[in-house]
């Protein structure tokens, strides 16, 4: 689905060269928004641990 619409909108975009290098830089932005989800699957729990930690110093001292 997602090479499908990768396709439909180089197609759309063809013969236009910022065109191009906009679905370039879509790709690109893509491929990070994939890297960075897959880190955050594979430390959710390091991650998670972190943030409560900062829930816990914030609500022990809850008049401060």
């Amino acid at each position: 689905m997602l090479s499908q619409m990768i396709l439909q909108a180089r197609g759309w975009l063809e013969g236009h060269q910022e065109g191009q290098g906009l679905v370039e830089y879509a790709l690109i932005i893509l491929l990070i928004a994939v890297v960075v989800i897959v880190v955050l699957v594979a430390l959710g729990d390091q991650v998670k641990a972190v943030f409560q930690s900062i829930i816990d110093v914030f609500t022990a001292y809850p008049g401060t």
